[in-house]
C-alpha cells in the first residue's frame, strides 16, 4: 500500500465504531471481570460432561435398550472384571482362585449403584470362561446414566484392579471404556493445549513480526475459549453434552479467534500505515474487515448449527459448543480488540521482532505487504484458467474417491490406545471367549403373550438366515410384565449381515409388542436418523450460506460458486478418512486400532465444522475482492489484488489453525484424532488449493458476469445488504454485465 501523509478521513461516528472506540478502557476492564466470571462459571465443565451420545434417543433399540437395563440388569452387563489366574495355580477352576473370585463377587454385589453381579464360579457358563481356562469374568451392571455411572466406576474401581492373591483383575465392559474415554481426551486436551499455544504464537510473531500484534489473537482467542466452557456448563444442567465437544471449543475458539483477529490487526496495521489515526483506523478496519468478520461468524455459525436438527445428543454438543464459541470469537474480535487497538495505537507494532531485516523508515513494520507472489500466481492461474480449473477439481474428486467405499459402523473399546487397560481387556474377550458378552441382538417383550404364541415366535426368528440360536424367554427380574429373547447372529455384531437382520427380525410380526435392540440395532437405527434429518440440515446449511454471501456481495453467481467450491473442497478429507482410518493404511505411524468402518455420525459432523472454515476463508477473500471491484471496476484486477492481499494472509490463518487441530489430532482417542487431522487437512487443502487455483481460475472463466444479479435482487441489495459506513455508490446500468456475457 502506497504512503498517504493525509488521506481522506472515513467516517468514524457510526454507531459501531462509536460503541467500541468511546470507552476502550472501561470495555477492556468489563472484559477481564466477565473473563474472570466465566472462568468461575466454568469450572469443572469437564467432569459433567458425557462421552456416548451416538444413539438416536427416540429410536426402538433405545427404548428397549433402556427398559432391558431396567427391567433386566443381570443380562445388560456394562462391567466385566477380568479374573487372570496367576502362575502357579490350575487355573479359574482352582479352589484358591474360585475361593477369591467368589470373595469378590460378594464384595462387588454390596457395592452402593452396581446391581446384576454374576461370575463363572456362581453359573459355571461356558461363555464367561476362557478357551485356555486362565481367566473369567465377573459381570456386573453400574446403574444411572453416563455420568452416574462413572462416578460410581471412580469410586469402586480401586478396589478391584490388580493383584489379589491367587488372581490378577482388570476392568473391562462399556462403562470402564466410557471412563477411561473421558480421561484419555481431558488428558489429550491439556496436551493439546500446551502444543497449540506456544507453536500458534510463534508462527504468529513471524506473522506480524511484533510480539505485541501477535499476543492479540491469541488473547481474544483465550477469552472466546473460556467463555464457551462457561456456556458448556451451563448447558449441562439443561442437557446433556459430549466431551468430546470440548476438543472443538479449543480447536475452533484459538482457530477462529486467531483468524478474525489476524485480518483485524492486519487491516488496522495497513490503515495506520496510510497515515490514519487510531482511532480513524479503527473505524475503517472495521467497515471492511470488521464486516468481513461479521460475515465469517455468521457463516459459521450456521454449518454448525446445522446439527441441532439431529436427535443425537453428540452432535448436538458440537453445535452447543461452536456456535457459542464462533460468536464468542467474533464478539472478542469486534468488541476487545478495537478498543485494545486504539489504546495501543502505534504501539501495535511494538517488540518488532524482525526489526533486523527491515529497512526504511520506522513505520515500514506496519505496511502490508506487496503479496506480489500471490498476485502473480493470480496472474498465472488466470491465464490459463481452463487448465487449472479442470485440474484442480479433477484432482480433488480423485481424492475423494475412497468414501465410495466408507462403512459405517458404532463406537467401542478400540477407539482407545492398544495400551488401554479397558482395551487390553476386551481385546482379551474378543480374542479368548466363545460368543463374547455384548453381542447379537435382544428382543423386549411387552406383556404376557401366551406361551405357545412366544414359542411360534421364538422359532420363526431361529429361522432366519444368519441367525445361530435363539435363547431365552426370560422373564423380567423386577416383576415387570417383561420378557425377553437374545438373537446370536453369525459373524461381526454389527457387521452388514446383522444389520440386515434387524430390519428382518423387526419385520416377523408376533401378534404383541416386541422391540429389537443390540449394537446392529442401535447403529441402524442411527444411521436412519441421520438420513432422515439430514435434508433439512444440508437445505439450512446451503440456504443461509447462498442468503449470506449474497448480502455480502450483491452476486448472484457468488453465493453458489461459494457452495460448490466448499463443497469441492472437502473431498480430500472424506477422502483420507476412509483410506487412513476405515482401511487402517497409516495406522501404525499414528498409532490407532482400525476398525473396518468409520463411526456413523463423524462424517457429519466434519462436514458441517469443515464447511463452515472453508465459508469463513472465502468470505475473506471474496469481501477483498468486492472491495477491489466497486473500487476499480475492473473484474481481473479486482481478483489479482484481492488475492495478492489476502493469499499470504488467509494461508497463515489455514496454517496456524491447521496447527491447532493438529494439536487435537495427537489425542490417543481415534475419533479425536480422526476429527482433528480431517479438518486440519481440508483447511489447508481450502487455502491452498481452492482459495489459490480454483476460485481465481472459476472467477477469470466467468467474467464480469460474476457480479450480476437481476434488478430486484439489486435493489434488495442495497436496502438490505449488511455493511458498515456509507453505501457503495451503485455501478452504472452500462456496468452491469448480463450473465453470458464474455470475460
Amino acid at each position: 500500500m502506497s504512503e498517504v501523509k493525509n488521506p481522506p478521513s472515513l467516517p468514524t461516528d457510526g454507531g459501531w465504531t462509536r460503541f467500541v472506540t468511546a470507552r476502550p478502557r472501561l470495555t477492556l476492564l468489563l472484559a477481564l471481570l466477565v473473563t474472570a466470571l466465566a472462568v468461575v462459571a466454568g469450572g469443572g465443565v469437564a467432569e459433567r460432561l458425557g462421552s456416548g451420545g451416538w444413539e438416536d434417543p427416540g429410536a426402538q433399540s433405545t427404548y428397549a435398550a433402556r427398559a432391558l437395563e431396567r427391567e433386566f440388569p443381570h443380562s445388560e452387563p456394562n462391567l466385566l472384571l477380568l479374573v487372570d489366574a496367576t502362575a502357579g495355580t490350575a487355573g479359574v477352576d482352582d479352589p484358591a482362585v474360585a475361593a477369591e473370585a467368589e470373595r469378590l463377587t460378594t464384595a462387588l454385589a454390596a457395592e452402593r449403584g452396581v446391581v446384576g453381579v454374576g461370575s463363572y464360579w456362581r453359573t459355571q457358563l461356558p461363555v464367561l470362561r476362557s478357551e485356555d481356562g486362565r481367566q473369567a469374568l465377573i459381570v456386573a451392571r453400574v446403574q444411572g446414566d453416563e455420568k452416574t455411572a462413572t462416578a460410581t466406576l471412580e469410586r469402586v474401581a480401586p478396589r478391584y484392579e490388580g493383584e489379589h492373591g491367587p488372581v490378577r483383575v482388570s476392568l473391562g465392559g462399556p462403562a470402564a471404556v466410557q471412563r477411561e474415554v473421558t480421561e484419555t481426551i481431558q488428558e489429550d486436551l491439556l496436551r493439546a493445549e500446551l502444543i497449540a499455544l506456544p507453536v500458534t504464537l510463534v508462527l504468529l510473531v513471524l506473522v506480524f513480526g511484533s510480539a505485541v500484534a501477535a499476543l492479540l489473537p491469541l488473547g481474544v482467542g483465550i477469552v472466546a475459549i473460556l467463555g464457551t466452557n462457561a456456556v458448556l456448563r451451563g448447558l449441562t444442567e439443561l442437557t446433556d453434552v459430549s466431551v468430546f465437544a470440548q476438543n472443538l471449543t479449543t480447536a475452533l475458539g484459538l482457530g477462529l479467534a486467531i483468524d478474525y483477529a489476524l485480518f483485524i490487526v492486519r487491516r488496522f496495521r495497513e490503515e495506520l500505515a496510510a497515515g490514519r489515526d487510531p482511532v480513524a483506523a479503527v473505524g475503517a478496519t472495521l467497515r471492511t474487515a470488521g464486516r468481513t468478520v461479521l460475515f465469517s461468524a455468521l457463516t459459521v455459525a450456521v454449518s454448525l448449527s446445522a446439527m441441532l436438527f439431529f436427535p443425537m445428543y453428540f452432535l448436538r454438543s458440537f453445535a452447543y459448543a461452536g456456535v457459542a464459541v464462533v460468536l464468542l470469537a467474533a464478539a472478542a474480535a469486534l468488541i476487545l480488540l478495537p478498543a485494545a487497538l486504539v489504546l495501543l495505537g502505534e504501539r501495535v507494532n511494538a517488540l518488532d521482532l524482525r526489526r533486523m531485516w527491515r529497512r526504511g523508515r520506522p513505520g515500514a513494520a506496519a505496511a502490508a505487504p506487496t503479496g506480489r507472489g500471490w498476485g502473480w500466481t493470480a496472474a498465472l492461474v488466470m491465464r490459463r484458467a481452463p487448465v487449472f480449473a479442470v485440474a484442480t477439481t479433477v484432482g480433488l474428486l480423485l481424492l475423494g474417491l475412497p468414501f465410495i467405499g466408507v462403512k459405517f459402523g458404532t463406537v467401542d473399546d478400540r477407539q482407545l490406545p492398544k495400551d488401554a487397560p479397558s482395551h487390553v481387556v476386551q481385546e482379551q474377550i474378543r480374542h479368548h471367549f466363545p460368543n463374547s458378552p455384548g453381542g447379537g441382538l435382544t428382543v423386549l417383550v411387552e406383556g404376557s403373550p401366551a406361551p405357545d404364541r412366544l414359542a411360534a415366535y421364538r422359532d420363526r426368528l431361529a429361522a432366519l438366515p444368519g441367525v445361530i440360536r435363539v435363547d431365552g424367554p426370560i422373564g423380567s427380574t423386577t416383576g415387570g410384565a417383561y420378557s425377553s429373547l437374545s438373537v446370536a447372529v453369525e459373524g461381526e455384531s454389527v457387521g452388514e449381515r446383522a444389520q440386515d437382520l434387524v430390519g428382518e427380525v423387526r419385520a416377523v410380526d408376533p401378534g404383541f409388542k416386541a422391540s429389537v435392540t443390540g449394537q446392529a440395532a442401535v447403529l441402524v437405527d442411527a444411521q436412519k436418523a441421520i438420513a432422515g434429518a439430514l435434508p433439512a440440515a444440508a437445505a439450512l446449511v446451503v440456504l443461509a450460506t447462498l442468503l449470506l454471501v449474497f448480502l455480502l456481495t450483491g452476486s448472484l453467481l457468488i453465493p453458489l460458486q461459494a457452495v460448490l467450491l466448499n463443497a469441492l473442497s472437502l473431498t480430500a478429507m472424506f477422502g483420507a478418512v476412509v483410506w487412513v482410518f476405515q482401511e487402517g493404511h497409516l495406522s501404525g505411524f499414528l498409532s490407532f486400532t482400525a476398525t473396518g468402518d468409520i463411526e456413523t455420525t463423524l462424517p457429519v459432523l466434519m462436514f458441517c465444522i469443515a464447511f463452515g472454515l472453508s465459508m469463513d476463508y472465502g468470505v475473506f477473500l471474496i469481501s477483498r475482492i468486492k472491495e477491489e471491484y466497486d473500487r476499480t471496476g475492473d473484474h481481473e484486477s479486482a481478483v489479482r489484488t484481492g488475492l495478492a492481499r489476502t493469499g499470504g494472509l488467509i494461508t497463515a490463518a489455514a496454517v496456524i489453525l491447521a496447527v491447532v487441530m493438529v494439536a487435537i489430532g495427537t489425542s490417543r482417542v481415534t475419533n479425536t484424532k480422526m476429527l482433528g487431522l480431517g479438518i486440519a487437512l481440508a483447511v489447508l487443502m481450502d487455502a491452498m488449493v481452492v482459495r489459490s487455483l480454483l476460485v481465481p481460475a472459476v472467477m477469470k472463466l466467468t467474467g464480469r458476469a460474476t457480479w450480476w444479479a437481476p434488478a430486484p435482487l439489486r435493489r434488495l441489495h442495497e436496502r438490505f445488504g449488511l455493511s458498515e459506513g456509507e453505501p457503495a455508490t451503485p455501478r452504472p446500468e452500462a456496468d452491469r454485465i448480463p450473465v453470458g456475457a464474455g470475460a
